[in-house]
């Protein structure tokens, strides 16, 4: 299948650093793989952030993707709400409004893995439910591709983490909608950090993702068929901080609303996750973080997002299992 291939421009301004994958596809030798996996890893060590192209998820398909979730978030909010989680979901799989957080003003679609009996999707469109479909799997096999590519930049065997995180079923992918900014309000997701594995993010043309960096904002600018790929907590915790999970927002824009689908590649929730012995004990390093499961950390943010505490300084975050120096 030809994906479109892609060629990296080079940007004039400050901007995170953009990978082809495609030598990770079939299309390259063994020196562009290298070069990539450098790419990656220096982006890992000053970013958190990076953006990829010849990813292997088409690019019809993200098109398609983002144009049909503009068609449903435009419906009224009553034909909306035909798709709002079932009862017992484990998760609000399914569409949700507003949740009156704060910082945070957007609407989104939840879906676990096609296959979950949970899922929840909108009638209309009438295609909506099998692009939403066949977007998870095409997600789900870049990660694969960029997880062992993290392995390799951390010196672990190429399918370490793989092997490591080898249960699927806490993947989760979202289609997301930001309303357009108002005179006293552009926060459309506040500035937080992933707590899973890695996260991709395909977006439309408007823009607004952030990324912090030595304390300033650095826009990510939209490019047509990129996906933009941040490091989550889990990778800072099991790399003892050799790779930092980034701090990022999204702004909203005046006048133009936002589209955009995230991917968030999860480890299960019953997985023990602390710093690595190749990261601590072998290298006579301490661990900065204590062990935890990581469901109970899953359900701490989820909870933070559904009930946001008062102050800022009580949201759960790494520093709730950073040892002490």
């Amino acid at each position: 299948q030809n994906y479109g291939k892609l060629k990296i421009k080079k940007m004039a301004t400050l901007s995170i650093p953009t990978v082809d994958l495609s030598p990770f596809l079939g299309e390259g030798d063994e020196d562009d793989k290298k070069k990539a996996i450098e790419e990656v890893g220096r982006a890992c060590s000053e970013y958190g952030f990076f953006q990829v192209v010849n990813h292997g998820v088409p690019l019809g398909l993200m098109s398609r993707a983002l144009e049909l979730s503009k068609k449903f978030f435009g419906y009224p909010l009553e034909d909306k709400l035909k798709a709002s989680p079932m009862p017992g979901s484990p998760l609000p799989l399914g569409y949700t409004g507003q949740t009156g957080h704060l910082t945070d003003n957007n609407e989104y679609i939840l879906m676990f893995s096609p296959d979950s009996r949970f899922n929840v999707y909108p009638a209309d469109p009438p295609e909506y439910r099998e692009v939403l479909q066949e977007m998870f799997p095409h997600f789900r096999k870049a990660a694969l591709t960029v997880e062992s590519i993290v392995s390799q930049c951390l010196g672990l065997p190429t399918k370490f983490l793989t092997e490591y995180n080898n249960v699927r079923t806490w993947d989760v992918m979202a289609a997301l909608h930001y309303a357009p900014a108002t005179d006293t309000q552009d926060s459309g997701q506040g500035e937080h950090k992933d707590s899973n594995c890695i996260t991709f993010v395909c977006q439309d043309d408007v823009g607004g993702l952030e990324v912090k960096k030595d304390g300033n904002w650095i826009p990510i600018t939209p490019s047509e068929g990129t996906l933009v790929v941040n490091i989550g907590d889990v990778i800072q915790i099991l790399s003892n901080d050799k790779f930092k999970s980034a701090s990022h927002r999204v702004v909203r824009k005046r006048g133009r609303s936002r589209n955009s689908y995230a991917f968030f590649y999860n480890v299960e929730g019953e997985k023990w996750v602390e710093p690595l012995p190749q990261f601590t004990k072998e290298i006579g390093e301490p661990p900065k973080y204590r062990g935890f499961f990581y469901k109970e950390y899953a359900q701490l943010r989820i909870r933070n997002r559904m009930q946001p505490p008062s102050r800022a300084e009580d949201m759960i975050n790494l520093n709730y299992y950073a040892i002490p120096t």
